[in-house]
């Protein structure tokens, strides 16, 4: 069994200033733990579990203080009239966390023992008596970091002719963020990695969103000759931190309403009676001539007003039935950029990109055919890396699909033809690629 306990509080300092503490108490009760110990005559580890009742928790406890400063802007009259204001909000956040080192043995959740290595030194090897547990262990070491943020906001007011407020605002950095940690307990390589984010907003309805990992440390060689990092800032020695990770991706989609203008609202698929009766409060929400009494004769009216609507939204001024055709088409890329082979005449790693991009989409010919796909283009070989097309028909009572990945490592098909009703699930037909029918699993 596990409980975790959270306490929180939040109140203001100065008016200004939020200050947040909280309290989290994570316990856990196990009905086992495993001993280890070093056979020296088989030269391994050997096991022992012991059976019990056996109440592990930790803890930690931490502070923050947050606040807001705005700056604001005016441009000087010779550059125009056409930018109002240019606001600058900054949120600057303190915080502050400590827990103790819950792999002391004091807390009885982790062991020890000693073993001879391949050098024929002594070595010491700390332990869990609980890594079989579901819920884990308490992490080892004690910390005692302090953590700093700076979020930023930009944002422009402009004239505007269009606008019934004759300004509109505009959007130059959404949010901007930049982070990083200190911890007091680390006996080396007390600075995490700086971490930044951005989000922008280029036109309506998208967003560029943008994250950053940079390296504060230098990097060695381990006497195999290894690279690790070592406590050696970069800064220090007249580097910058060294861009480690990022990445963005861009996803947009097509469909009937991407190119129609003022399209019709769609049809409200709430239950026919909501405009009736509200189900919340139970009070009556008809017409005012209505009464509960006629509720079935307003409902049935209702009913057959509804159809009507329905009826003609579909069909065309000539009478004649609408032809629907729904279909979507969504791309999307990704690219990131990351850590790749180690260059030891630099002593530092060398970045490597990798895009994605895939494609997917649908179409709906008439009620009961449905064709759908999905593919990835591999930019590292340049061909398709993955293709998977599937067709689906309704058959009112029976229901069937065929799916097939045309190319790459994994061609295959699959046909499946099953009754809807779940009384007869067991009623259907299967056909699977295999090697007898030329189309092999690699």
């Amino acid at each position: 069994m596990k409980h975790s306990v959270p306490i929180s509080a939040t109140f203001q300092l100065f008016k200004y200033i939020n200050i947040s503490p909280s309290v989290s108490l994570n316990d856990r009760m196990y009905t086992s733990k495993i001993r280890r110990q070093w056979d020296t005559q088989a030269s391994r580890e050997v096991q022992d579990t012991t059976y019990g009742f056996y109440n592990i928790f930790d803890f930690n406890a931490s502070i923050s203080l947050d606040t807001k400063i705005y700056g604001f802007w005016k441009p000087l009259k010779f550059l125009g009239d056409k930018v109002q204001m240019i606001r600058h909000v900054l949120t600057p956040t303190v915080s502050f966390s400590a827990s103790p080192d819950f792999g002391a043995k004091f807390w009885g959740a982790y062991g020890t023992y000693q073993y001879v290595d391949g050098q024929g030194e002594t070595q010491t090897r700390r332990y869990s008596y609980f890594q079989h547990g579901i819920f884990g262990s308490p992490s080892q070491g004690k910390t005692g970091a302090l953590s700093v943020s700076l979020a930023n906001n930009l944002e422009m007011k402009v004239r505007d002719d269009k606008d019934s407020t004759g300004v509109r605002k505009i959007s130059l950095i959404e949010n901007f963020t930049i982070s990083q940690s200190y911890n007091f307990a680390a006996d080396s390589m007390r600075w995490s990695p700086i971490q930044t984010s951005i989000l922008l907003r280029l036109i309506k309805n998208f967003n560029l969103s943008l994250s950053a990992t940079w390296d504060p440390y230098m990097y060695g060689l381990t006497p195999s000759g290894s690279p690790i990092q070592i406590n050696k800032l970069r800064i220090a020695h007249g580097k910058f931190p060294k861009l480690s990770s990022t990445g963005t991706s861009f996803s947009y989609t097509f469909n009937n309403d991407t190119f129609r203008r003022g399209g019709k609202a769609g049809n409200n698929t709430a239950d026919e009676n909501d405009d009736i009766w509200d189900d919340d409060t139970g009070d009556w929400n008809g017409e005012e001539n209505d009464t509960p009494e006629n509720f079935a004769e307003v409902a049935a009216m209702k009913r057959s007003k509804n159809r009507k609507e329905d009826e003609e939204d579909s069909s065309d001024a000539d009478g004649y039935a609408k032809w629907n055709f729904p279909w979507s088409l969504t791309f999307n890329y990704s690219v990131n950029y990351g850590y790749g082979s180690f260059n030891y005449d630099k002593m530092d790693y060398n970045g490597k990109w990798t895009q994605n991009l895939s494609v997917s989409g649908s179409v709906r010919p008439s009620k009961g055919w449905n064709f759908s796909f999905s593919a990835s283009y591999n930019f590292d070989q340049h061909k398709i890396a993955y293709m998977n097309c599937s067709i689906s028909r309704d058959l009112h009572c029976f229901t069937m699909t065929a799916s097939f990945v045309p190319v790459g490592p994994y061609k295959s098909y699959n046909f499946h033809i099953a009754v809807k009703s779940s009384l007869l699930k067991d009623l259907k037909y299967d056909k699977r690629s295999s090697r007898s029918n030329g189309i092999r699993w690699y």
